[in-house]
Protein backbone atom coordinates (compact mmCIF):
# COMPACT_ATOMS: atom_id res chain seq x y z
CA UNK A 1 0.00 0.00 0.00
CA UNK A 2 1.13 3.08 -1.05
CA UNK A 3 1.47 6.32 0.90
CA UNK A 4 2.36 9.14 -1.22
CA UNK A 5 0.89 10.38 -4.06
CA UNK A 6 3.28 10.34 -7.10
CA UNK A 7 1.44 12.81 -9.38
CA UNK A 8 1.55 15.41 -6.47
CA UNK A 9 5.15 14.25 -5.79
CA UNK A 10 6.14 15.39 -9.47
CA UNK A 11 8.19 12.57 -9.91
CA UNK A 12 9.38 12.35 -13.28
CA UNK A 13 11.55 9.90 -15.24
CA UNK A 14 15.34 10.22 -14.43
CA UNK A 15 14.95 12.00 -11.34
CA UNK A 16 17.40 11.21 -8.22
CA UNK A 17 14.75 9.61 -5.44
CA UNK A 18 15.94 8.79 -2.24
CA UNK A 19 13.33 6.30 -0.45
CA UNK A 20 14.58 7.18 3.53
CA UNK A 21 13.32 4.43 5.71
CA UNK A 22 12.42 2.14 2.57
CA UNK A 23 11.58 -0.94 4.73
CA UNK A 24 10.79 -3.78 1.92
CA UNK A 25 10.93 -1.34 -0.71
CA UNK A 26 6.69 -0.72 -2.08
CA UNK A 27 7.54 3.05 -2.44
CA UNK A 28 11.17 2.39 -4.13
CA UNK A 29 9.74 -0.23 -6.53
CA UNK A 30 6.66 2.38 -7.81
CA UNK A 31 9.27 5.12 -8.32
CA UNK A 32 11.82 2.86 -10.28
CA UNK A 33 8.52 1.86 -12.62
CA UNK A 34 8.44 5.49 -13.13
CA UNK A 35 11.43 5.58 -14.43
CA UNK A 36 13.30 7.65 -11.44
CA UNK A 37 17.01 6.30 -10.33
CA UNK A 38 16.01 5.60 -6.50
CA UNK A 39 18.44 4.79 -3.82
CA UNK A 40 16.68 2.97 -1.01
CA UNK A 41 18.03 3.04 2.10
CA UNK A 42 17.31 1.92 5.79
CA UNK A 43 18.83 0.54 8.68
CA UNK A 44 17.56 -2.92 8.37
CA UNK A 45 20.00 -4.99 6.10
CA UNK A 46 18.16 -8.24 5.62
CA UNK A 47 15.37 -5.88 4.13
CA UNK A 48 17.79 -3.80 1.96
CA UNK A 49 18.92 -7.54 0.62
CA UNK A 50 15.14 -8.30 0.03
CA UNK A 51 14.75 -5.49 -2.20
CA UNK A 52 17.82 -5.90 -4.22
CA UNK A 53 16.48 -9.30 -4.77
CA UNK A 54 13.01 -7.57 -6.15
CA UNK A 55 14.90 -5.08 -7.92
CA UNK A 56 16.97 -8.10 -9.84
CA UNK A 57 13.15 -9.79 -10.20
CA UNK A 58 12.04 -6.55 -11.78
CA UNK A 59 14.68 -5.80 -14.15
CA UNK A 60 14.50 -9.73 -15.19
CA UNK A 61 10.54 -9.61 -15.86
CA UNK A 62 10.89 -6.50 -18.11
CA UNK A 63 8.90 -4.40 -15.58
CA UNK A 64 12.31 -1.57 -15.55
CA UNK A 65 14.34 -0.32 -18.13
CA UNK A 66 18.33 -1.20 -18.34
CA UNK A 67 18.52 2.59 -17.89
CA UNK A 68 16.74 3.16 -14.27
CA UNK A 69 19.39 2.77 -11.28
CA UNK A 70 18.14 1.15 -7.86
CA UNK A 71 21.06 1.19 -5.10
CA UNK A 72 20.25 -0.11 -2.00
CA UNK A 73 22.18 1.05 0.95
CA UNK A 74 22.18 1.05 4.63
CA UNK A 75 22.64 4.54 6.88
CA UNK A 76 20.73 6.42 9.40
CA UNK A 77 18.73 8.91 9.00
CA UNK A 78 20.78 11.40 11.15
CA UNK A 79 24.01 10.95 9.31
CA UNK A 80 22.94 10.33 5.42
CA UNK A 81 25.62 8.91 3.75
CA UNK A 82 25.55 11.04 0.83
CA UNK A 83 26.85 14.37 -0.87
CA UNK A 84 24.92 17.88 -0.61
CA UNK A 85 22.49 18.51 -2.99
CA UNK A 86 21.94 15.08 -4.40
CA UNK A 87 18.38 14.12 -4.37
CA UNK A 88 15.10 15.49 -6.69
CA UNK A 89 12.94 13.71 -4.92
CA UNK A 90 13.06 11.80 -0.95
CA UNK A 91 10.23 9.72 0.26
CA UNK A 92 10.61 9.22 4.04
CA UNK A 93 7.22 7.39 4.77
CA UNK A 94 5.92 5.76 7.82
CA UNK A 95 9.58 6.36 8.85
CA UNK A 96 10.26 10.15 11.07
CA UNK A 97 8.24 8.83 14.33
CA UNK A 98 10.61 6.14 14.97
CA UNK A 99 13.67 8.40 14.57
CA UNK A 100 14.61 10.06 18.13
CA UNK A 101 15.74 12.80 16.76
CA UNK A 102 13.80 13.75 14.11
CA UNK A 103 14.85 17.25 13.85
CA UNK A 104 18.26 15.84 12.86
CA UNK A 105 16.99 13.91 10.17
CA UNK A 106 14.88 16.06 8.71
CA UNK A 107 17.73 18.44 8.43
CA UNK A 108 20.05 15.61 7.02
CA UNK A 109 17.27 15.21 4.63
CA UNK A 110 17.24 19.04 3.74
CA UNK A 111 20.88 19.05 3.12
CA UNK A 112 20.99 16.05 0.73
CA UNK A 113 17.92 17.40 -1.11
CA UNK A 114 18.75 19.77 -4.59
CA UNK A 115 17.61 22.95 -4.64
CA UNK A 116 13.61 22.82 -5.98
CA UNK A 117 13.21 19.22 -5.04
CA UNK A 118 10.39 18.18 -2.71
CA UNK A 119 10.47 16.09 0.34
CA UNK A 120 7.32 13.35 1.19
CA UNK A 121 6.93 12.57 4.53
CA UNK A 122 4.18 10.52 6.53
CA UNK A 123 3.44 9.75 9.67
CA UNK A 124 0.98 7.64 10.65
CA UNK A 125 -2.73 8.44 12.46
CA UNK A 126 -4.49 6.34 14.42
CA UNK A 127 -7.83 5.69 12.36
CA UNK A 128 -6.49 5.47 8.94
CA UNK A 129 -3.80 3.23 10.38
CA UNK A 130 -6.34 0.99 12.08
CA UNK A 131 -7.96 0.87 8.41
CA UNK A 132 -5.07 0.09 6.72
CA UNK A 133 -4.30 -2.93 8.75
CA UNK A 134 -7.88 -4.23 8.50
CA UNK A 135 -7.78 -4.31 4.64
CA UNK A 136 -4.40 -5.07 3.61
CA UNK A 137 -1.94 -7.47 4.73
CA UNK A 138 0.31 -6.07 2.48
CA UNK A 139 0.57 -3.53 5.36
CA UNK A 140 1.66 -5.84 7.91
CA UNK A 141 5.74 -6.06 7.86
CA UNK A 142 7.35 -8.88 9.65
CA UNK A 143 9.85 -7.89 12.58
CA UNK A 144 13.45 -7.20 11.41
CA UNK A 145 16.95 -5.95 13.24
CA UNK A 146 17.87 -2.78 12.34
Amino acid sequence: MLTVDYDRLGLQAGHELLDLGCGFGRHAFEAARRGAHVTACDMAVPELIDVRNTFGAMYEAGELDDSTRCNQIAGDATRLPFEDNTFDRIIASEVLEHIPSDIDALTELTRVLKPGGIIAATVPTFLPERICWAINSDYHAPASVG
